[in-house]
Formats: C-alpha cells, sequence, structure tokens
C-alpha cells in the first residue's frame, strides 16, 4: 500500500464505494440498528471494521486519498456485500489492470476484411470508447447507414440513448441500456482524464433515463446473451450478441451479431437486401 495524492481514479474509486455503502442498512450486515443515525447507510468505522481495516485508511480511501491493494479492496467489497459485477468494477482500479498504450483509431485490413466476411450477419469493430471504427451492410441493415450519421455520434451508447429508433428496435430497450450504460461508466470510470469518455458521457446526460441511472453509480460487465429486436425490416429476430478482442489491435473489440434460431438466419438473408432503419 502507498499513500498519495488525488486524482481521477482514486476519486471516482472512492465515490463508488460510498455510494454502496450508503445503500446498505445495518441489518444487511447482521448489525444492529439505532435510531440516532442520521445518514443514510452504515458508517465508515462500521465498514473499516467488517473489511479489516483501520477505520482512517477507510475514509481516505472514500476520500480518494491513498491507493491500495487488491487484497485490501477484496475485503472492503465483501463488507459491502458487491456482487460480482460490482467486484470486478472496484478490482479494475487496482494499479496493474491499466492498459498499455492506447489504440490507433483505424482498423487493419485484416480486421476489416473479417467484418466483411460475417455477411449477412451484422457485424462491427468498436474501440475503447465504443466509438464505431468499421461496420458491415448487416450491421448498417440491422440499425443504421452509420455513414450518414456525423463521425461522434457512430458510437454504441449513443445510439442507444439518442437514436430514437432504437427504443422500438430493441424489445428490452431499458434492460439493454441500462446494462450497457453500466458497462460503460465502469470503463469511463478507470480513465477520469480521457477527454472522448467526458464527452460521450456529456452527450449521454442530456437523456433523462440515461441521467438517472448514470447518478445512481450503476456498473455492470459484459455477459454473453440474446438481443431480442422487433425490426421494421425483417420483423421479430434473436441474435446472440458476440464480442472479441483483437488481439494484434489491444483496445479494439469485434461485435458480431449470430442468429439465434432459423427464423432470424433466414431473416439476416433478406435484410441485407432490404432499406435500414433511417438516421432518425
Amino acid at each position: 500500500m502507498n499513500g498519495g495524492g488525488v486524482d481521477g481514479r482514486a476519486r471516482e474509486l472512492g465515490a463508488f464505494l460510498r455510494s454502496r455503502r450508503e445503500r446498505l442498512a445495518p441489518a444487511d450486515v447482521g448489525l444492529p440498528g439505532s435510531p440516532r443515525r442520521r445518514t443514510p447507510g452504515l458508517r465508515r468505522e462500521e465498514v473499516a471494521e467488517l473489511a479489516g481495516i483501520s477505520s482512517s485508511w477507510y475514509a481516505w480511501l472514500e476520500q480518494g486519498r491513498v491507493r491500495t491493494s487488491a487484497q485490501v479492496l477484496r475485503s472492503v467489497a465483501r463488507a459491502l456485500r458487491l456482487d460480482a459485477d460490482e467486484t470486478a468494477h472496484v478490482m479494475s482500479f487496482v494499479e496493474h489492470a491499466e492498459p498499455a498504450e492506447r489504440p490507433p483509431g483505424w482498423v487493419s485490413r485484416n480486421l476489416l476484411s473479417l467484418v466483411e466476411s460475417l455477411e449477412p450477419n451484422p457485424a462491427a469493430v468498436l474501440d475503447p470508447h465504443w466509438d464505431l471504427l468499421a461496420w458491415n451492410p448487416g450491421y448498417a441493415a440491422l440499425l443504421t447507414d452509420l455513414a450518414r450519421l456525423a463521425p461522434k455520434q457512430r458510437n454504441l451508447l449513443w445510439l442507444v440513448f439518442r437514436w430514437p429508433p432504437a427504443r422500438t428496435l430493441l424489445a428490452s430497450w431499458e434492460q439493454e441500456a441500462r446494462s450497457l450504460l453500466g458497462q460503460f461508466r465502469a470503463k469511463a470510470a478507470r480513465h477520469p482524464e480521457d477527454g472522448r469518455y467526458a464527452e460521450i458521457i456529456a452527450e449521454l446526460l442530456a437523456d433523462p433515463d440515461a441521467a438517472r441511472w448514470y447518478d445512481r453509480r450503476e456498473t455492470s460487465a459484459f455477459h454473453p446473451a440474446v438481443r431480442h429486436f422487433r425490426h421494421p425490416v425483417a420483423g421479430d429476430v434473436r441474435l446472440r450478441y458476440v464480442k472479441l478482442a483483437a488481439v494484434d489491435e489491444p483496445g479494439h473489440h469485434l461485435l458480431a451479431y449470430l442468429p439465434d434460431d432459423r427464423a432470424t438466419e433466414e431473416a439476416l438473408g433478406l435484410l441485407v437486401g432490404g432499406e435500414p432503419v433511417p438516421p432518425g
């Protein structure tokens, strides 16, 4: 462990821990309640005792004044009853979790050829900010022709929250939107000085739903899932969402939507010849 000055990452971790402490009641962790409590949640010293660390150290941790070890963070996560995704988020703040370098803003010929070869299955390449760097006609037909959007709007989060057709295109829009926002929040929290993350967040917060969920500091992790689309051309389609890291292009990820049933497979074969949803 070592002390240090306040920095953005430490402040973000501290704010997250504080938000989780404030949502717990004493009874949740086997402590007696007290009618004299004037603030919600556990006291800092109670969390420190449960985690087996000093109360002053835990206070500094919430204040963003120190960095600490993986062992201490795991103890704090257990004391705060964090779920698996929240624990992973906390552990991502350990110093060695940072990526070595920033990826390029372009896609290699090999990765672009892979995206194109997946046709008619929708596929795209994302950078760490979830900006869409490349996509195939299947992706454009499923969502919209991204070439007709402004460059800074070619972003997965922008499409989900700021592109109106998304709310009817995604059958479970709220569930999907909250999960994606939680994943993005977890990524952005580790890069408080990155201007592109801040720019995207500012745009998202113009949406009341995104602003409300973001204020709750909800975080989540990626899990393979089946997404249900209600498409104006293809009808009801169910697609398995696959995300793969590009080893030779660190920071870039390949997204692919694979049919989950025979009807969807047939619909995708017809979709590319249809009209994509207009930008709206």
